[in-house]
């Protein structure tokens, strides 16, 4: 009796641990796909790592956010940003072939990316809306950033440049004792699953 009392409270724990398991994977789920929501990220990537292909890079990044950004001054929510995107597509595949010798492919859609950290604040593994600028065979190293709410420039990347997100967006992704450590873990430990349950 006393082995079939034990055998029961092993599984009871089992069985808590893998309801806290599902639980807490359900909620980092729930919170990236909350955060990313509200973002819109830019993403370009090099023909190759040749200095004269990521020296381009930047030039096409920099080029595109300067026909970007001013379009997207008055945008209030990511939604907004989204259309005001995907109407500009032409405009800035044209401001980016002004910054290239490369052939030039824009796509917006929805892309997989890393835990990023950018100084300041940083962003969790996890699909996120994404502009793409593909140049030439686009087997270089990439660069990437938040077009929405503007953090690509520099004056972006201060401590106060994530104030327009919501305060519970904020408390996620910025530094406070060692709680963000543990959040984005747990947020990457979670994606790391998904994308193997997927992958069958």
């Amino acid at each position: 009796m006393q082995y079939h009392r034990n055998l029961h409270a092993w599984e009871l724990a089992l069985m808590l641990s893998l309801c806290f398991a599902l639980l807490t994977g359900l909620w980092a789920q729930g919170t990236q796909a909350r955060l990313a929501g509200r973002l819109v990220r830019l993403h370009v990537i090099a023909a190759s790592d040749s200095a004269a292909d990521q020296a381009e890079k930047l030039a096409v990044r920099d080029a595109v956010l300067r026909c970007l950004t001013p379009k997207l001054n008055g945008a209030e929510s990511a939604g907004e940003a989204r259309k005001i995107i995907m109407r500009a597509e032409t405009l800035i595949f044209r401001a980016a072939k002004t910054a290239t010798k490369q052939s030039v492919r824009v796509d917006f859609g929805t892309e997989h990316y890393p835990t990023r950290d950018y100084g300041a604040f940083a962003l969790p593994a996890g699909d996120y809306d994404s502009l793409r600028i593909t140049l030439g065979a686009g087997e270089g190293k990439n660069w990437w950033c938040v077009v929405f709410p503007p953090l690509c420039t520099q004056e972006a990347l201060s401590p106060d440049a994530v104030e327009t997100l919501s305060k519970q967006d904020r408390a996620l992704i910025t530094r406070e004792d060692g709680e963000y450590e543990i959040r984005f873990r747990i947020l990457e430990l979670w994606d790391m699953v998904r994308e193997k349950l997927e992958k069958g």
